[in-house]
């Protein structure tokens, strides 16, 4: 593998986009440091270790939330528009009608997702701005849409919305000009920025060294596992009869090839949903904690109690969740490529079942069994943290299985994109 990095290195063009990839991720790391004015640092992250959706929002923002940076929402508000638009793609006829345009359709549905960014990324950073103050992180004046508070929140509200279209536009600059999904490549980098921190709590005093080791172990292991889950997949055989002219005269030739169906075809948004979902009551719960009415309260502390991390509850129906999740994003992704109509307009088959309905249905029973596979196993990387402190005892450190998913998965993407510049360029590539 060495050697085929020094090839990639000796090739000017792809060394180019290597630097360029690089470069951009070390301005976006300048960024992650650029704070709002106002904010309690030693707040925030005290805050951060005791709030799971904030965790949560951090691995998107690519560690620039812990310093409340202009970027601290990072390109979440782009992941959400993106998930919207292909949720909605086939409910709404006029979006569906643009999906089946080809390329032109695409780029229409790409600009729609971009103008939505804007809006959700203004009302994310406002919600996350009145959130903050109620924890007692803002020091300055109060956040409103009245008063003499106006226009400091439109001010804060303006940087944190033009923080996350810089990062989106970078990520589109790296996508066209550098290697790897831009967007993608944002979020790995500010995962990867943070290992430095996760090693150091490594050697917390107290921590055991049988507990780290079975960790770092444990770590391999679902690392190992995300990459066979990831890029395991069904090939379902597909011929095609095609007729050609030779001679004045019309012969029939076939043609040989497959449909790879993944085992894992949702990704890792099943657990965005799941962990949205999840977190959402108990962070609403923690407002009324201190209510002086005797019933909120106690109705906010039950709540509270049950969607504890620490419950065994919380786990059970976060798995359950991301099973569910995994197989009505698999659907809803699978029935948009309407294989089955693509296939018996360009003259393909599947050996053995009739074009139309038959193959549809085959293909949605094969889609099913191979799902299971994928969804069971999404189920247990979202509850590898409960597993881990289980088998560890190891309290200090926290596996994120989410960015141990994002980052394998990005790699992975990257890997196939230099093998095909590779291969162009008659090099071995790395995946064998």
């Amino acid at each position: 593998m060495l050697e085929n990095l020094l090839n990639a290195w000796r090739s000017p063009d792809l060394r180019r986009k290597i630097l360029f990839t690089f470069g951009i991720l070390v301005i976006f790391r300048f960024i992650a440091h650029v704070p709002i004015p106002g904010i309690d640092i030693a707040a925030l992250q005290r805050l951060l270790q005791s709030n799971q959706l904030l965790g949560f929002l951090d691995i998107f923002s690519g560690g620039a939330f812990r310093n409340l940076s202009v970027a601290s929402l990072g390109v979440y508000p782009y992941i959400t528009a993106s998930i919207i638009m292909q949720l909605m793609s086939p409910v709404i006829p006029a979006l569906a009608n643009l999906a089946k345009e080809g390329e032109l359709g695409r780029h229409k549905i790409n600009q729609y997702t971009h103008w939505l960014t804007v809006p959700l990324a203004a009302l994310q950073g406002y919600g996350q701005l009145v959130l903050l103050q109620s924890q007692g992180v803002l020091t300055g004046g109060g956040i409103g849409l009245t008063g003499p508070s106006l226009l400091p929140t439109l001010a804060m509200v303006g940087a944190i919305t033009a923080g996350t279209v810089l990062l989106v536009w970078m990520g589109e600059l790296i996508t066209e000009n550098g290697i790897g999904n831009g967007v993608s490549m944002i979020i790995f980098g500010g995962i990867v920025a943070g290992l430095p921190q996760i090693v150091g709590q490594t050697f917390l005093p107290g921590t055991e060294l049988f507990g780290i080791i079975v960790f770092m172990l444990l770590g391999l292991a679902i690392i190992a596992a995300i990459v066979f889950f990831q890029e395991a997949q069904r090939r379902i055989p597909v011929q095609y009869a095609r007729s050609v002219f030779r001679g004045g005269r019309m012969y029939r030739q076939g043609g040989a090839t497959h449909i790879p169906l993944r085992v894992n075809s949702a990704g890792m948004i099943p657990l965005i949903f799941a962990a949205s979902i999840m977190i959402f009551p108990g962070m609403v719960a923690s407002f009324f904690l201190v209510s002086d009415i005797s019933w909120v309260s106690s109705i906010a502390q039950a709540i509270n109690r049950l969607f504890d991390t620490t419950f065994v509850f919380y786990w059970l129906f976060y798995f359950i969740l991301v099973v569910g999740f995994t197989f009505f994003y698999t659907v809803v992704m699978f029935q948009q490529q309407n294989l089955p109509e693509t296939l018996q307009k360009n003259g393909g088959f599947i050996p053995g079942i009739r074009p139309g309905r038959p193959t549809a249905e085959y293909l949605n029973t094969v889609l099913f069994r191979i799902t299971w596979a994928g969804a069971v196993f999404l189920g247990l990387i979202a509850v590898t943290p409960f597993l881990a402190q289980i088998l560890t005892g190891v309290r200090a450190l926290q596996l994120s299985s989410t960015a141990l998913l994002i980052v394998v998965g990005v790699a992975l993407d990257t890997m196939r994109q230099l093998e095909a510049q590779l291969m162009m360029r008659n090099y071995e590539g790395f995946i064998r």
